[in-house]
This record gives structure tokens, sequence and C-alpha cells, in this order.
């Protein structure tokens, strides 16, 4: 059996107990660890580490504080913590006897923050000092009853009134629950909230059960093949499943440490990696182009990373990553928080996203159907239903919850939002009475059975009549020297159907449009290549590091309401030319030529 056959069967030998096993829930697997590692590192960061003997005491703690304020089974607790051991010891114990963590976005404030609370309807909020002045905007719009606790400092900060947690938990003992003390989760019970992104409007909080959280621990386990010898760099966000349930929770199960670092650094990095002896390494495709562009450093060969997992890694840059930093093994995968389906690329092709074997055919189904471009509803045929991909087209992945005869074939948890949750669910697919989740994801398949990801349905944009995907042109943009980053989008032209093409660039000073744009001709056809640049100093991301594309499609290119400069692509010159009022005014007429 080669590699990633082997790969594939620890990962189904890891999780096939899991749903006989129905009491066993992520905290059981915890004392568990701890008796069979007890005093070797579990979490490491710079301020604070826990042995695995720790972790389970000090999650018994929170266990015992959450049964002291009468919080019962399906109640929530929101957490507003920055990346630290602490984090994941609160969830662990507030899970212990069935309460519920919502995890929140640690970059949130006002408006957005008071929304990702109350759509959890908590009766509690844990919070650290530091973000206590982002509380501070957002107070008055969460419920008066919601009773706010300070992690970690004092009790008043940032004029806010808030509990002293930390004399709470240090009253209580962290001995073991007896099974006098309060009666387990079952795997079915909800015991985190994970929020989307919201790239688009405001956060959905997803619903994430024990099962789900056991499922995914065991997996990446299973695929990583996680060792006690193994040391987990982790630097994404603990707020979000890959950072702080992937890369904790498969390491810890291995018996392995996870060094848990609260930010990325670029310049950091790689001296950081080798200084703690990491072996793995949790990433986002964003953070390997970073580490692509920055000067040679002596350390970025002399580390002993075995593997490299996460998403989102562009084929573009794979290859390049791989062999810069020589990196043994990339395990590139797709998943979801809400979603009913996964893809692994166990094979380390570069690009793709995955794949589901012939023998797991029978469990899965991932199929590719066509959508509008301009609406994002699915096409259908004359019988209603809805019309499968060939191999290469591009089209949205939907994966069956349900079949014909009423079979359960995924599982699609839904958000706090039942109408939202609804927004995801697709029915008569192919036959009358089958139910399918929808991702939201446009992918292409090839002959081998390999998916790859194009973009998010409604990110794409249609002009000259050719569907473009705004990551695939952004990807070839960022490619070009001196690009630091780059997004594009569509915007609409009055004078002209569809929406053109648009990107905001960040450069530095050795780029040349006249050669990034001779660039562009030779890598794009003429119908993707951008008509517009803006040319930004920065551009802002989310905390899981998508970039905020809608609100810069919002702000469009007229340059009287944007202050940055921007470039019309001019077919007449040849080149790119300064966008001015009159020029901007004599574009929308359909007076210039597009």
């Amino acid at each position: 059996m080669n590699a990633s056959g082997k790969a594939w069967l620890r990962a189904l030998e890891r999780t096939a107990p899991i749903e006989q096993r129905r009491s066993q829930t992520l905290p059981w697997v915890i004392d568990e660890l701890a008796e069979r590692f007890e005093r070797a590192p579990a979490l490491v960061s710079r301020e604070a580490s826990f042995s695995y003997r720790q972790l389970a005491a000090r999650s018994n703690r929170y266990a015992r504080w959450a049964l002291s304020q009468n919080l019962a089974r399906g109640e929530v607790v929101c957490l507003l913590l920055p990346n630290c051991p602490e984090y994941l010891a609160a969830w662990i114990g507030l899970n212990r006897v069935g309460v519920v963590a919502a995890l929140i976005n640690t970059h949130l404030s006002g408006e957005a923050l008071a929304h990702a609370v109350n759509v959890a309807s908590p009766r509690a909020l844990i919070i650290a000092p530091s973000l206590a002045g982002a509380l501070q905007g957002a107070r008055t719009l969460i419920a008066p009853s919601v009773r706010c606790w300070s992690w970690g400092g004092d009790r008043e900060t940032a004029g806010l009134e808030l509990a002293g947690l930390e004399r709470e938990l240090a009253g209580l003992t962290d001995d073991p629950l007896a099974s006098t003390e309060c009666r387990s989760p079952a795997l079915e019970d909800p015991a985190l909230y994970i929020y989307t992104s919201g790239t688009t409007g405001l956060p959905k909080a997803a619903l994430v059960s024990h099962l789900r959280l056991m499922q995914w621990s065991h997996w990446f386990a299973g695929l990583m093949d996680t060792q006690p010898s193994d040391r987990m760099y982790d630097c994404l966000p603990m707020y979000h499943s890959i950072g702080g349930v992937v890369a904790t929770g498969a390491t810890l199960l291995g018996g392995g440490t996870v060094i848990v670092r609260e930010r990325f650094s670029a310049h950091e990095f790689w001296s950081d990696v080798v200084t703690e002896r990491c072996t793995l390494f949790q990433y986002i495709g964003e953070l390997c182009r970073y580490l692509l562009q920055n000067p040679p450093q002596p350390e970025e060969q002399r580390h002993s990373l075995r593997l490299c997992c996460g998403n989102g890694l562009r084929a573009e840059v794979w290859e390049a990553f791989q062999r810069r930093f020589r990196i043994p093994q990339i395990l590139e995968y797709y998943a979801a928080t809400e979603g009913s389906f996964s893809l692994y690329n166990c094979e380390g092709r570069p690009g793709a996203i995955g794949r589901i074997p012939p023998f797991l055919n029978h469990r899965v189904s991932v199929v590719l159907i066509k959508v509008d471009p301009a609406s994002g509803d699915p096409l259908r045929d004359a019988a209603g239903r809805c019309i499968r991909c060939e191999p290469g087209e591009v089209g949205e992945a939907i994966g069956e919850l349900q079949d014909a005869t009423g079979r359960a074939r995924g599982r699609f948890e839904g958000y706090a939002d039942r109408q939202a949750s609804q927004r995801k669910i697709l029915r008569d697919v192919f036959a009358p009475g089958d139910v399918w989740f929808r991702s939201g994801d446009l992918m292409r398949q090839d002959a081998e059975g390999f998916f790859y990801f194009v973009d998010r349905a409604g990110d794409t944009f249609r002009w000259k009549g050719e569907n473009v995907s705004t990551t695939e042109v952004a990807g070839v943009i960022a490619a070009f020297p001196g690009v630091s980053d780059a997004v594009v989008y569509g915007v609409g032209i009055p004078s002209a159907e569809g929406r053109a093409g648009m990107a905001a660039i960040v450069i530095d000073e050795t780029v040349k449009l006249g050669a990034l744009r001779s660039h562009l001709q030779m890598r794009l056809p003429p119908y993707a290549r951008p008509l517009f640049l803006r040319v930004v100093p920065a551009l802002e991301r989310t905390g899981s590091f998508r970039l905020k594309k809608h609100e810069l499609a919002a702000q469009g290119y007229n340059p009287t309401t944007v202050s940055d400069p921007i470039y019309f692509d001019d077919r007449q010159s040849n080149s790119y030319v300064r966008l001015d009022a009159p020029l901007c005014e004599q574009i929308c007429k359909g007076a210039v030529r597009l």
C-alpha cells in the first residue's frame, strides 16, 4: 500500500469506533490522554504552558465554575480570548458539563461583535482585558442579562464592570469530576459555535456537535500520523476550526505538543519553528505566500518540519514554497466548519484540494452542478433536475445529505439562524425527495477525480460573455514580482453588460505598470484582464486571512470618491492610464472602447 493509501487507512481506523462509544466526547479523551502522557507538554506558549495533566485539571476548574453558575446543559458561554493555552482549557471544561462555547472572533467590534454574541443567546461572556476596548463599544447592544467575566486581569477595564474569573477558578478544585456532579454530554449534543468569516454580511454561528469535534480531531490525527515526538506550530486563530480544533486536537491525540502563537509573523516564523523544534505546521495558503515574499533567512531550511497541513495553497505557490523551504510533505484539504463533506489531497498533487477515493464513494457523494453566474441559482433541466458538470467544467460543489429513499448520507448541523441553515439546503436535485448541502464554492474536477477550487459562488463575474474567476486572476497578479497582495472583483459599468474586472493591489516601488500589463496579457485571456487597477497601501483581511473584497467592490472606481490612485487599461494606447473624473464619465457613457 502506498503512502496516501496508508494515510486514508489510519484516518478510517481512528474514526471508525467513535459512534459506537456514545459517551466518549473530547473532554473524556483529554482525561485519557492525561493518564497516558501526564507531565509531557501539551500546550506551550511564550506566556504559559500546560502539561497533559495540567490541561485536564484546568478544564475541570472551568467545568466546576460553570456548575457554580448554574449553567445548564445546552446553555452558552461566549469566549473572547486571544490564542493561548487557556483558550482550549476553557471550552473543554465548559463542554465537560454540556455547556456550549461560542468562539468569538477577536477582530470584531461594535455591531458585528454584538451580533456574534447575541445570535448565540449566551448566559455569560469571558473576555481578556486586552480585548475589553472592543467590548466597550458593543456592551450596550448586548443583552444586560449576559454577565461578563474578566480572565487574567482587572475586574474594571475600559470602563466596564467585569466579574473576576481568576479568583473564582482559584477557589475550585481541579480533581476529576465525579459522576454525581453532572451528567456527561452525548455525541449528538452541541459543543461549540464557530463563526463564518463574515466577508459578506454579518458572521453566522455554525453549530458544531461533540461528534464533529471527535471526527475532526481523530481524522486528522490519522492523516498526519501524529506521534508523541511531534510539535505542531499553530499561529492560526483558535476561534476557528482549523487553528482551534484540527491543529490542537489532532496533535494532542498523538501525544504531541502544540506550540501556540497569538498571531502569524512572517519575519519570526522560521526562527520560531527552528527554536521550538516543530515537526508540523498548520497553514492557510496566504501564509505560505507571505513566507515566499520574505527575503531568504538562514533558518528557513534548518527546520525539522516533516509535514505542512492546511488549505488554500494556490498551485502557483505550492511548488515554489515546497522547493525553497525544503518541505517533505504537504497535506492540502478542503473543508468548511458547517460543511457536510471534506476532500483530502493525500497524494500531494500541486493545486488540487483533494478527491474521494473509490473505496469511499459509497459513503460520500460530492457532485459539481451548473449554476447561473449572475444569480447563483442552480440551473435545472426540463424535468426540473440539476445539471451535472462534465470533467473540466466549473460548478458549485454539493454534498448529499439524504437520498431519495430517505437514507442519510451526510451531516449538516446548521447555524444558530434557522433561515440561514435553510438557504444551504437544496432539494429534489437529481430525484424527488433527495436533499443536498450547498457549499457555495465553485470547483472543477479532472478526469482522475481530483477537485480544484475556483472561487466562491458570487465572487465570479461575467464579462464579455465569459465567466471570470476572481481567485484565479488574483493568483496571476500576485505572481508578478513586487506585487505583495492582490484582490480581484467585478464592478458594474452603466454602458456595458455584466461586470468588468477590477483589482486592488499592493506593490513596491520596483513595479512598472507597463510590465505588469504585459505579464497579464501573456497569462490571461482579454476578458479576464482587470479593466481597472487600484493601488492601495494595504488590504484588509478577516481573522482567517480572507480578503474583504466586497467592501472594495462597493467603493467602485470613481476617482472623486476613492482617494487611492486608479488606473484604466486603455486599449487604444495599450497602456494603463491614470483614471480621472472626465475619463470616468466617458467610460460610463460608453464613449471609450472597453
